[in-house]
């Protein structure tokens, strides 16, 4: 095979297997129209082998399926489903939504954060240090009798406060 056979066999639009599709859907719908596709697939036996909702992106849902005449016939129907964008894309385009985002991302020390969950919910609190390959962070709470540092994980916390704001 000739690199140009290679590049032409993998370039998006191609309807083989390993496209992503953009679904356009009503804007907290993303879930919904999902399941929905996924059930109707299912029963179809139509070749869709994964479907993203990414948080970050209200409105639209990535699919990645075989053949677009196929896909096309399952988001037809579907309410909520709007409609199926005319061009596939590369998964290189959606990359950065399926790497996760650390716990930790956006906390620095000194920060005032909310314990929102725990045995400390509610609680005001410092950050006193950050382990970001745990992603722990280490606080102060601010109406203990005895300052004692409390680790709790990234994802229990609320910013409230940047330290650069006071």
């Amino acid at each position: 095979m000739s690199e140009e056979e290679i590049q032409q066999k993998d370039a998006p639009g191609d309807d083989k297997p390993g496209n992503v599709y953009v679904v356009k859907t009503t804007i907290n719908q993303e879930e919904n129209v999902a399941n929905l596709i996924e059930n109707k697939a299912e029963r179809e036996k139509a070749p869709v082998f994964a479907i993203l909702a990414p948080n970050e992106l209200r409105g639209y849902l990535f699919v990645e399926a075989g053949e677009r005449p196929h896909l096309d016939r399952i988001v037809r129907n579907i309410r909520h489903a709007k409609n199926l964008l005319d061009e596939a894309t590369g998964i290189g385009d959606i990359e950065h939504f399926l790497t996760p985002k650390p716990a930790v991302a956006g906390i620095e020390e000194g920060d005032i954060v909310e314990l929102v969950s725990g045995p400390f919910k509610g609680e005001r609190a410092r950050v006193q240090r950050i382990d970001e390959t745990k992603e722990e962070i280490t606080v102060e709470l601010f109406e203990a009798m005895v300052p004692i540092p409390v680790t709790v994980r990234g994802d229990h916390v609320r910013v409230l406060k940047k330290e650069d704001e006071d």
